[in-house]
């Protein structure tokens, strides 16, 4: 064997020490593995507060509003919501909307403040026109004259703050040392407020959870995502609590370079090795993620892929509530005019209002069989799952009254009896004891001839 050189050695010792840290301090890996789960890194419960002092720093957006349609809004006639209505309309369902706030509206009457982690507020006020659009896809009430109205009218909105925008940190440090977590917000928010506010949400009785809010990571140095991850598995293993979340969009400071779809030349290779961006909590085993697609069913060219890519829904000139006023808006304006309401981030809440209709329905379902349920009811791809849309486009009817059978789990195989090993045998130490006999004999006749020739070899001399 080749020797190790000392230099080789300390490599290997610092590499070991890396990972170990990395696992210690809950950065995940960034290639071909799943992100870790450590529970002992899930943040204890708390009153909801900014983690530094905060302050607003530019206005609130201004939401675009739009004529209340007496149809339909076609993004939305693909998922036909009034077809599951007769049957629920998810009642009884605490849905927490985890984002930028949600301002009351005479359309979301169940509305119930649950925090604010950007400033001192109640979770009731948002700045950004976003967290308001999300709660309207989930939950708007049905309104005479009105073709709109959210995916589960009846379930109750649990509106917690977690991200801005517009506020920032009061804070003179250099920037370098103010990027210590991943941003879900140019303004404030990162991974470790939005642990504490799924948190949060649990602990408030929550059914279900949205978060239309993600933060992308380049692949290569691991994501410190640790409590964030600890969140997602209190909320779904140990409280039942269905967690849903946007893939992430392409563009930005982060989501900058998209994954690698399904090569049609190796179908059953690993997706999970070599992508190049990382979403987060997308990414998480137990969120169920969603993608983006168009009216058209087509994927959206600004929906993030990932191996941990779902299902989809649409997410493309959205309409919803407005949150400034009792009408609708259709997003927000700018200085080149409107920015449409187009995101993953408007896809993820309806499917959080499909899984508060099953929940509703099916209460005596797990949040990972609703989960399921939803998976294997879409519509999907011919390849059957793809990392774009993941296994198809939900379909809320089928999702709450087809006939899915649960999965198979392996049965654990019943154990044999065996026989106690039997004892070793008695050393044979036969061959040992003839070499050494035979080695004794060898010496003594050596050693006999030698005397003998001693008597012989002197009366030979002169």
């Amino acid at each position: 064997m080749t020797p190790r050189r000392p230099h080789t050695i300390v490599v290997a010792v610092l590499t070991a020490v890396a990972v170990l840290s990395n696992a210690a301090l809950g950065v995940s890996p960034a290639r071909a593995e799943r992100p870790l789960i450590d529970p002992a890194q899930l943040p204890p419960p708390s009153a909801p507060a900014p983690l530094e002092p905060t302050e607003q720093k530019n206005a609130c957006a201004l939401p675009s509003g739009t004529t209340d349609p007496q149809e339909v809004p076609t993004a939305l006639k693909a998922l036909d919501f009034a077809s599951v209505w007769p049957i629920t309309r998810g009642a009884g369902q605490l849905v927490a909307v985890i984002d930028t706030g949600v301002t009351a509206h005479p359309r979301l009457p169940g509305l119930i403040p649950g925090g604010d982690y950007v400033s001192a507020g109640d979770g009731l006020f948002d700045c950004d026109a976003h967290g308001t659009m999300v709660a309207g896809l989930i939950a708007a009430q049905t309104a005479p004259g009105s073709g709109f109205a959210g995916g589960a009218p009846d379930a109750r909105i649990l509106s917690i703050r977690q991200s801005s925008n517009v506020f920032q940190i009061v804070d003179n440090r250099p920037d370098e040392e103010k990027a210590a977590e991943p941003e879900n917000a140019a303004g404030y928010g990162n991974v470790r407020t939005m642990a504490m506010a799924i948190r949060t949400a649990v602990d408030s009785g929550a059914s279900v959870i949205n978060i239309s809010e993600v933060a992308c990571v380049p692949t290569g140095g691991g994501v410190p995502d640790g409590p964030l991850g600890a969140a997602v598995q209190y909320a779904v293993r140990e409280r039942n609590v269905v967690v849903v979340a946007a893939a992430g969009n392409l563009g930005g400071s982060a989501c900058q370079a998209q994954n690698p779809r399904t090569d049609p030349l190796r179908p059953d290779a690993d997706p999970w090795n070599g992508f190049a961006t990382i979403a987060t909590p997308a990414w998480f085993d137990d969120v169920l993620t969603v993608g983006s697609v168009e009216s058209d069913g087509t994927p959206s060219s600004f929906s993030l892929a990932g191996p941990w890519v779902d299902v989809a829904a649409p997410g493309s000139n959205m309409t919803s509530l407005s949150p400034s006023g009792s009408g609708l808006a259709n997003g927000t304006r700018g200085n080149d005019g409107v920015n449409p309401m187009t995101g993953t981030s408007f896809a993820a809440p309806l499917v959080a209002a499909v899984a508060a209709l099953v929940r509703a329905h099916r209460p005596e379902l797990t949040a990972l069989e609703v989960v399921d349920r939803i998976q294997r009811t879409a519509h999907a791809p011919a390849e059957g799952w793809n990392p774009l849309v993941g296994h198809g486009v939900v379909d809320p009817l089928a999702a709450v009254t087809d006939l899915v059978v649960p999965a198979p789990r392996a049965a654990p195989a019943d154990s044999v009896a065996m026989r106690a090993p039997l004892p070793p045998p008695a050393p044979d130490h036969r061959p040992r004891n003839a070499a050494v006999t035979g080695s004794v004999l060898v010496a003594v006749i050596l050693a006999l001839g030698l005397a003998l020739s001693i008597p012989l070899r002197r009366r030979g001399r002169p």
